[in-house]
């Protein structure tokens, strides 16, 4: 049986006050493009406020990342697992250095297990992995990585495999499917020591996404610089790594002073709170302290110990950049303004170079 309506539960009906009053609103967004009006918050009412936090009525317009601890080491070990398999090949072809190509070799195999390893641990189960190779998808950074650490793990260990059959039957056979197999493996280390830089400028994140086009040559260096260190702690003092590392670790510097001196607030996660110090820290690590050291180790006597000094802070510089743009990549996403692309009213910060020239020049100016 129906029953009619209390005087609570009919509906509020418009008068010429509050038409007027829409009217205005309507006209004052078509012309300025926004309503001033703050609103109206009932005490006690449940209506969250917007924030910079928690986005609109407290769901953030992206998600941050779910990988976990993993993935950042995955992206470390397996850069310098790529950049190995490529100082194998140079080493064994041009240099004709037994002892590095070896290492070289043994530093691609190892690292190719341990990535697949940390892969499977953050996806849970190995079968996800393994679904993971049921298609093939070239627009997909994540299906041609996972191919590409398959078939380079392959490589790598068949290429170690038949050099070390060839010490004990040095066969015809056993030459030509390890120089294949190193050539495969070096080819395939390429993509895997920078794919990474790809896969997460590829996506919706707006601080990884503002560097598309230089993460991919980033994390290639730093990876060619862990592969390099992690080469001279095993004992290997050939003069073309620590050239190797002089490279890499000037382009780190190059990257950071970059970073330091754009002045876009979509890079403010890598300046600020702990994605910042994370970043600042591993750039210190990886760019102008191994150049110095290794400059230094060109015209030194003592050599060998700033070479291994080098090496060991671009490995911790090496693994910190990666968790510093994983801790960046979810701070970037708190900030609900950037992929609304709204204006942010709030000031600009100066960038570093252009701070520490104003205060060269204040006691000038007094």
């Amino acid at each position: 049986m129906s029953t009619w309506p209390s005087e609570s539960q009919k509906q509020r009906q418009p008068t010429a006050t509050s038409e007027a009053r829409l009217h205005e609103l309507r006209s004052q967004a078509e012309r300025k493009g926004r309503v001033e009006h703050v609103g109206v918050h009932p005490e006690g009412a449940p209506f969250p406020r917007a924030s910079v936090e928690t986005g609109y009525y407290g769901i953030p317009l992206l998600k941050q990342p779910p990988w976990t601890w993993e993935i950042p080491l995955y992206f470390a070990v397996g850069g310098a697992a790529g950049a190995a398999a490529v100082i194998a090949a140079l080493a064994d072809w041009i240099a004709d250095d037994d002892k590095l190509a070896q290492d070289a070799r043994w530093i691609a195999v190892g690292g190719a297990a341990l990535s697949s390893v940390l892969l499977i641990s953050d996806l849970g189960r190995p079968k996800r992995f393994l679904g993971m190779l049921r298609v093939f998808k070239l627009q997909s950074p994540m299906s041609v990585g996972a191919w590409t650490l398959t078939a380079f793990g392959s490589a790598a260990g068949a290429a170690t495999f038949a050099k070390l059959l060839r010490s004990r039957y040095d066969w015809l056979p056993i030459r030509i499917v390890g120089e294949i197999s190193q050539g495969m493996a070096a080819l395939l280390g390429l993509p895997l020591h920078n794919y990474t830089g790809v896969l997460i400028g590829a996506s919706a994140v707006p601080v990884w996404n503002k560097n598309v086009k230089t993460l991919p040559v980033h994390f290639g260096m730093s990876g060619l610089q862990a592969g390099v260190s992690v080469l001279e702690l095993m004992g290997n003092e050939n003069a073309a790594l620590n050239w190797l590392g002089i490279l890499a670790s000037a382009f780190e510097s190059w990257e950071g002073f970059n970073i330091e001196s754009d002045s876009n607030r979509v890079l403010t996660p890598l300046k600020r709170g702990r994605s910042g110090f994370l970043t600042r820290a591993g750039g210190v690590l990886s760019g102008p302290t191994p150049l110095l050291l290794r400059l230094a180790a060109v015209f030194s006597k003592n050599s060998d110990s700033l070479r291994k000094l080098a090496a060991c802070c671009g490995i911790a510089g090496s693994v910190l950049t990666r968790y510093a743009w994983m801790s960046a990549g979810r701070a970037s996403t708190k900030d609900w303004r950037l992929p609304l692309e709204v204006e942010d009213k709030r000031p600009q910060e100066k960038p570093l170079p252009a701070r520490m020239v104003e205060a060269v020049r204040e006691p000038r100016r007094a």
